[in-house]
């Protein structure tokens, strides 16, 4: 079986102690907070950064641009211009038109929506867990306007061969229910705290604010309502393959396939295996974190993205 391409830091990354990160207000002091009217949808984006390539980052499932908190700054003093954003249906971006079979491919059409918006003909993309599902969609279905991708955590809704893997997906049953229960109960801190948690590899890495401006956020009766949307409360979860594994290999993008060992949907192996398939793609494997590599060690995330958009 071919194997992965491996991606390695020029030297070792050494990061601070979680508890010496300021606010997300604090961390987002410099940046611009603003709404972009595409030609179909208005998208909310934090922006920091003047001129450079653009760098658009996208979080995972049922969240926000300030999962990039930490992160913009830092990518912008090394000369991208980064764009945090919340995802078709999320936060303040735009809420229709929902349908769930659908649903990726408006997501897509979104993101080049968003690309044409700012300017662009072209970005580099980093996406997280779902967003790391748009992306890789955006990569087929755009490969002209896709730049470096990097898929963090998450991967396409691509029918692999390969269905047996070290790691299992036991984790996505609780996210569901976790998931569930804070857009039925957007007030239940106790239950928002351990959706937040499920995020990281430790606990007490997610901190109460996070936990709080999530809270809030679910408790607009707009976003709520897209949230049910999006989890498809009260209707069946449905996992639709939109590509096969053969066309992987006509997959153009350069690509970095973003891991960590404490994953909790699927393990190191899975994947590893996911860049294996990818003429242009390389592997990288965090250790110590979850699913938030870039909350959990931003610094680290940070030199991961600058070194492969430089190289």
């Amino acid at each position: 079986m071919t194997t992965a391409k491996r991606f390695q830091l020029a030297s070792p990354v050494t990061c601070k102690p979680l508890g010496e990160w300021d606010s997300i207000a604090i961390e987002l002091i410099g940046t611009q907070t603003r709404l972009v009217q595409g030609q179909r949808w208005r998208h909310r984006v934090i922006e920091a950064g003047e001129g450079g390539e653009p760098l658009i980052l996208i979080h995972g499932i049922g969240g926000h641009a300030e999962t990039y908190a930490r992160n913009l700054r830092n990518l912008a003093d090394h000369g991208y211009h980064v764009y945090a954003i919340d995802a078709l249906y999320h936060g303040y971006t735009d809420k229709e038109p929902y349908d769930d079979d659908e649903r990726y491919d408006l997501q897509v059409e979104a993101l080049a929506d968003l690309i044409r918006a700012l300017g662009y003909s072209w970005a580099h993309v980093e996406g997280e867990s779902m967003g790391a599902t748009i992306a890789c969609h955006f990569g087929f279905k755009y490969p002209e306007m896709a730049g470096k991708l990097i898929l963090n955590t998450g991967f396409g809704h691509v029918k692999l061969k390969k269905t047996q893997f070290l790691s299992t997906s036991s984790g996505l049953d609780e996210l569901k229910w976790l998931s569930t229960q804070t857009i039925l109960e957007p007030g239940d801190y106790d239950t928002m705290r351990r959706r937040m948690q499920w995020l990281v590899a430790d606990p007490s890495r997610m901190t109460d604010e996070m936990i709080r401006f999530r809270l809030r956020l679910y408790s607009d009766p707009e976003v709520n309502a897209s949230m049910r949307n999006v989890y498809r409360i009260g209707r069946e979860w449905q996992w639709k393959d939109f590509y096969d594994e053969e066309q992987l290999a006509s997959f153009n993008p350069e690509t970095l396939v973003f891991w960590t060992d404490g994953n909790p949907w699927e393990g190191p192996d899975f994947g590893e295996y996911v860049a294996s398939r990818m003429p242009a793609a390389s592997f990288y494997l965090m250790e110590d974190s979850g699913h938030w590599p870039q909350w959990e060690k931003p610094e680290e995330h940070d030199q991961v993205l600058i070194e492969f958009l430089r190289k």
